[in-house]
């Protein structure tokens, strides 16, 4: 799957550097003729990750990997939204059909991401909580935007749990003991703070820095041969990426235990009413 015939001086990258995968959920751009793929999610209002954008983003990490771009940056083309995270209308009043088609998706799209061979950077430009921050967690350099957004996992706060799969990430990238407070407290994190606690590499000031910081960050493996750098890549995620392997239909089945729990759907429920309200 992840066989690479050619070192990466050698690339080639293909005519075509703009184009749109599906205009109404992803962009995937190369205006300046870097190399370099910029995939941004489009779902307003806040790329809510439902079952459509989640497939669409996993065919597009391919697609980009396939046409032998030498990075990739993950980003938003929402003003001040990277991703809210998990879309609760997949996860709400849904038979059990339907729920697992959706973990299944998340999961599928998620080994996907985790494991691209190629340099893959996360320009976010806004809020990113939940599993817009797994997204961002699982991307290999993390910049944010400066603002009042805020970035952390904050599951507990909608009444469920982090899966393990994320936890790991954020441990991995925080170390235990923040983590565990973050989690049990469902912590969002200011730019300033994400920094300081190492969530994210560095702070840009606007969009368009974030992209130059990301771009900089690919750019910096020029003098590296692919070959190891992806080997060393996907020995770093082999235990992470095991795991998830391993453990999908249990995994799946804590997911649908849990979801479907009475108290977890009438919060769910409230959540959606206080958003209306909005």
């Amino acid at each position: 799957m992840f066989a690479i015939k050619r070192i990466f001086s050698r690339i080639q990258i293909p005519l075509c550097r703009t184009y749109t995968v599906n205009s109404k959920l992803i962009e995937v751009t190369d205006k300046d003729d870097t190399g370099i793929a910029t995939i941004s999610m489009s779902h307003p209002p806040v790329n809510s990750l439902n079952k459509e954008l989640l497939n669409t983003l996993n065919t597009s990490l391919m697609d980009v990997q396939k046409q032998k771009y030498k990075g990739v940056i993950l980003s938003s083309s929402l003003s001040n939204v990277f991703s809210a995270g998990l879309d609760i209308m997949e996860m709400y009043n849904r038979n059990e059909k339907q729920l697992t088609e959706y973990w299944q998706t998340l999961q599928d799209t998620w080994l996907t991401l985790y494991n691209l061979p190629i340099p893959i950077a996360a320009a976010i430009n806004g809020s990113s909580p939940a599993g817009g921050c797994l997204l961002a967690l699982s991307c290999e350099y993390r910049v944010l935007v400066k603002g009042k957004h805020t970035i952390g996992l904050n599951e507990t706060k909608l009444g469920i749990v982090a899966p393990e799969w994320f936890r790991n990430l954020y441990i991995e990238t925080i170390g235990y003991r923040k983590a565990e407070i973050a989690l049990l407290r469902g912590t969002l994190f200011h730019p300033k703070e994400a920094l300081e606690i190492g969530l994210v590499d560095e702070l840009a000031s606007d969009k368009a820095d974030a992209i130059k910081k990301c771009q900089d960050y690919i750019n910096s493996f020029k003098s590296i041969p692919f070959k190891g750098r992806q080997k060393t890549k996907m020995e770093l995620r082999k235990r992470n990426t095991l795991w998830l392997k391993v453990n999908k239909g249990l995994d799946l089945n804590e997911f649908l235990t849990l979801v479907q729990l009475p108290e977890v759907q009438a919060g769910l429920k409230l959540y959606i009413e206080s958003l209306k309200k909005k």
